[in-house]
């Protein structure tokens, strides 16, 4: 069978989780028309295990095809643009009028760029170890535990302000060049030790504790990831030697002046950043 002939093919099995993927993003919008933002926060995460499911059982049984990723794609558009943006509108940003809906707009539009990037990546064969922005799964996860968070903690002051701010730096973010970890292909057929089941076991004590708090630090960590390692090359790694030159000038009253050069390069381009330390003797 060629290739051309088998991304034409439709596999049942694939297709169905990301169906109830796709159902799981309704219900997530009919539930919250009707106020019941709980069950539209977890139907979202349910929908996010779904699409995890379905490209990780099709690579597994290779049944992958390109109608599996068409479909895949459009319903993500469905199941983490429009049901989240629907929640957090609904939700909180509704008083906001213009800007609130225009929030939820630009996060369903930057969820539409970010799928069709992917496509094209896909196609390019991108290495599979990272995502070049933020998934749209882990965004849409993050307003989820976010509701159920604040709604856990009873936090009310300047709830609508913290999503609306949320929102812009989540499709932000998936339209960013940051590189976030992919889990796509786990290691799920190699031998382990005793130790490292021990250790799955109790990190999944830890979040069925309170869910509703872990599940939240764990996804805040994970979009903070990428830009926060990004910070860190950018700041720190570009010193690449430090100076040990350095002059003293006293001054008087007992005061002396330190100068330190430091060295930094990037790009062919050498620039010197002078530090003054006063210090009394």
């Amino acid at each position: 069978m060629d290739e051309e002939t088998k991304g034409r093919k439709i596999y049942i099995l694939p297709n169905m989780l990301t169906t109830m993927g796709a159902f799981c993003g309704f219900y997530s919008i009919i539930s919250a028309i009707n106020q019941d933002f709980t069950v539209a926060a977890i139907a979202i995460i349910v929908a996010s295990v779904f699409d995890f499911l379905d490209g990780r059982v099709a690579r597994l049984t290779g049944t992958c095809s390109e109608f599996g990723k068409q479909y895949d794609s459009l319903c993500d558009l469905i199941s983490f643009g429009m049901a989240p943006a629907i929640l957090a509108y609904l939700w909180v940003l509704h008083p906001y009028g213009r800007y609130g809906w225009l929030a939820a707009f630009g996060y369903v539009a930057t969820t539409a760029l970010r799928l069709s990037r992917f496509n094209i990546q896909e196609e390019c064969k991108e290495s599979s170890n990272y995502f070049t922005g933020l998934p749209c799964p882990a965004a849409a996860g993050m307003i989820s535990v976010s509701v159920l968070f604040l709604n856990f903690a009873e936090v009310s002051y300047n709830t609508d302000l913290m999503i609306l701010i949320l929102m812009y730096l989540l499709a932000y973010f998936m339209v960013s060049n940051h590189k976030y970890l992919s889990f796509k292909h786990p290691e799920t057929t190699k031998s382990r030790n005793f130790q490292f089941m021990v250790c799955i076991v109790l990190i999944f004590v830890l979040l069925a504790t309170v869910p509703q708090v872990t599940l939240f630090f764990v996804g805040l960590v994970y979009v903070l990831s990428a830009p926060a390692y990004a910070l860190y090359k950018k700041v720190f790694r570009k010193v690449s030697k430090i100076s040990k030159k350095k002059w003293i000038i006293f001054l008087p009253g007992g005061f002396s002046v330190r100068l330190f050069v430091i060295k930094t390069l990037e790009k062919n381009t050498i620039f010197i950043i002078i530090i003054l330390i006063i210090i009394k003797v």
